[in-house]
């Protein structure tokens, strides 16, 4: 079993900085990616960033230029820089883990959520 855990979630003023982290931990084969996707209330979950098996990164239009993620110091870490911060920001941000089953399938583990709220 893989638990998933975030941090660093709090309320920020319109073009602050915030940083979030993520811990994938338990029985992990392999992760293919790790990343960061966002709910605000009465929209879907969408992307914000993430790291593919291969390294490259992928970010949400919305965020490109202005957000960041990298690679934890430890395995199975990885964070997401937040600059330039607007409304249109506030969300829950969740953390997903996409990682290999032993029956060889891939499985999302994601973790519980922290809030990021832009306002004045």
């Amino acid at each position: 079993q893989v638990q998933v855990v975030e941090s660093g979630g709090g309320l920020v003023q319109p073009g602050g900085s915030l940083r979030l982290s993520c811990a994938a931990s338990g029985t992990i084969l392999s992760i293919n990616n790790m990343g960061w996707y966002r709910q605000a209330p009465g929209k879907e979950r969408d992307l914000v960033a993430t790291f593919t098996s291969g390294g490259s990164t992928n970010y949400g239009d919305s965020v490109k230029g202005r957000f960041t993620i990298s690679r934890g110091y430890a395995k199975n870490t990885v964070d997401l820089q937040m600059s330039g911060l607007k409304p249109e920001d506030t969300a829950v941000y969740y953390c997903n883990a996409r990682h290999t089953l032993p029956s060889r399938t891939l499985f999302d583990s994601w973790g519980q959520g922290t809030q990021v709220t832009v306002a004045s």
